[in-house]
């Protein structure tokens, strides 16, 4: 049977999403060992995206084949049971034999949180990257302008890439709250850093170190140094996977 399972986890200790031989601090790896364990025979998952390092996630979304004859609920409940506390599973069901997390996918939202003002914000210092410099928010929104639409995004991808770099960015929303910036993207795809990489640039724009009109030169460069720096992996977050 293939089992949809919706993931949160706070990235703060662990070297992102996949599975890496050195070392089992991985999410994808930990969740594998639990479910290796209640079925007695080793599992592989698949996850809709593969988070970096320090990254979290609200909302991510995995398969995985398994036979037992535990229920989906019961599934869930052995998850939670064995697994860190940092790491949880929000739901587990079934799903077609079709279903598969990461192909089927059509698109992603992502939430970067700044903390403009970081002693407003002391239990939420690891989900949250401080950026006390004031921000030209007209400046960030005009530049966002630039990026909605379907581009070739290889400079805003950490590495090269012999696979397409096209990407569709949908909207970028900016939400201000106490001592707060939220930048939240949502598109059809994502490359590596890209999220950080559009969050650093617009942070340059922002506190005039670039301006919006750049945009599009940096997007017809194709290299990534052209664009702005990567911003720090814990303000980031996987919010939701979108489906069909």
């Amino acid at each position: 049977m293939n089992y949809r399972l919706i993931i949160q986890y706070d990235g703060t200790r662990y070297v992102g999403w996949q599975r890496q031989a050195k070392t089992a601090d991985t999410i994808q790896g930990k969740i594998e060992g639990v479910l290796s364990r209640m079925t007695g025979s080793p599992i592989e998952i698949h996850g809709a995206g593969r988070t970096d390092a320090g990254v979290h996630a609200l909302g991510q979304v995995a398969n995985v084949r398994l036979k037992t004859e535990k229920s989906p609920e019961e599934i869930r409940a052995y998850l939670n049971t064995y697994l860190p506390e940092d790491i949880g599973i929000v739901s587990v069901a079934e799903a077609s034999e079709r279903f598969h997390s990461r192909l089927n996918a059509i698109g992603k939202i992502y939430c970067y949180r700044l903390a403009t003002d970081p002693a407003l914000h002391v239990l939420e210092r690891k989900y949250m990257a401080a950026w006390e410099t004031p921000l030209d928010q007209k400046a960030m929104k005009k530049a966002a302008g630039y990026l909605i639409g379907t581009h070739d995004f290889q400079s805003f991808c950490a590495r090269k890439s012999k696979k397409s770099t096209v990407r569709r960015l949908d909207e970028i929303h900016f939400e201000e709250f106490p001592g707060e910036l939220r930048l939240t993207f949502h598109g059809n795809g994502f490359l590596y850093h890209m999220v950080r990489i559009l969050t650093g640039t617009l942070l340059e724009i922002g506190s005039g170190q670039r301006r919006p009109e750049e945009i599009p030169s940096i997007l017809e460069a194709k290299e990534r140094r052209a664009a702005g720096f990567t911003a720090p992996a814990q303000g980031l977050t996987l919010v939701e996977v979108l489906y069909s």
